[in-house]
């Protein structure tokens, strides 16, 4: 019979540790999954009055009512699909390109101070004024011009960090052996470099979607993008801030729901990094 020896100074990791991780990830599975189903789960209608405007708690209304007598729990749980599909969206798609640009950057320096100067460009833009440019030059573009304003606010943003942590992986021997070898530069980026940056990629991944978090939820509040009467968690808070001394649920309900879906995502891409790699990107 045979035994696994572990070697002298290494230590064996307990099979409970891996469950461990994964605990902080079930708040922001949940919430997500709530405000996926949310519409099927709503008691009312979104857009149809049930009871007077500003209602309190009670009588089929567990959260009271908006200014125009709408159910506040129907439409909180039909108004955080579209914040967190959209959110999504552009968290992965400025990962990506950050993850290419970055690492194209740290391989050839050239091209990389071009796209550093870019980015030191765009990171001047406040978010808010960038929101406004796109959306009054796309006046069609809706949703799509809130996503393209995200995406072009958090590009820099993703390109900086990337760089940073290709940086020390780039001036490694084995990657200037492959480049001396003649491996093309793609083969470079996909198989070579980004492979070792996963924790950082995951990490870049939660930090990008609480700011898409943050410039969708912005967007809604200045109703560009989703419009009236759409359910939509920043659009709410809007329409009620004028009623919250009648009932502040109807501007506190969809404000909590926001910030625990920021913070739940944010905890949960943390907690899902590899050991291996947390050292790395806390030192970014």
């Amino acid at each position: 019979m045979t035994t696994t020896r572990t070697a002298p100074g290494q230590r064996r990791r307990p099979r409970h540790v891996g469950v461990h991780r994964t605990l902080p990830a079930l708040p922001a599975l949940i919430l997500v999954l709530l405000a996926v189903a949310g519409p099927w789960l709503a008691p009312h209608a979104i857009d149809t009055p049930v009871t007077a405007p500003y209602a309190e708690l009670g009588g089929g209304v567990p959260l009271g009512s908006d200014q125009l007598g709408r159910d506040v729990f129907t439409r909180l749980l039909a108004g955080g699909r579209a914040l967190i599909t959209t959110s999504l969206l552009v968290a992965a798609v400025v990962t990506a390109v950050g993850a290419a640009l970055g690492t194209v950057g740290a391989l050839r320096p050239g091209i990389g101070r071009v796209i550093d100067r870019t980015a030191d460009v765009l990171m001047l833009l406040p978010p808010v004024l960038g929101i406004l440019l796109v959306a009054l030059s796309w006046p069609a573009g809706g949703r799509l011009a809130v996503i393209t304003a995200a995406c072009v606010m958090g590009v820099p943003y993703a390109v900086r960090l990337v760089t940073a942590a290709a940086a020390p992986v780039v001036a490694s021997g084995y990657i200037e052996a492959a480049a001396v070898g003649g491996e093309r530069l793609w083969y470079l980026v996909v198989r070579e470099v980004l492979p070792n940056l996963r924790a950082t990629l995951l990490a870049l991944f939660g930090l990008r979607f609480v700011a898409a978090v943050y410039v969708v939820s912005t967007a809604g509040f200045l109703q560009v993008g989703p419009q009236p009467p759409a359910a939509d968690w920043a659009l709410m808070i809007r329409e009620n801030s004028g009623g919250i001394l009648l009932n502040s649920w109807a501007v506190l309900a969809p404000s909590l729901a926001i910030g625990l879906l920021a913070m739940s995502v944010n905890l949960a891409a943390a907690a899902l990094v590899p050991v291996s790699g947390r050292k790395a990107v806390t030192t970014l």
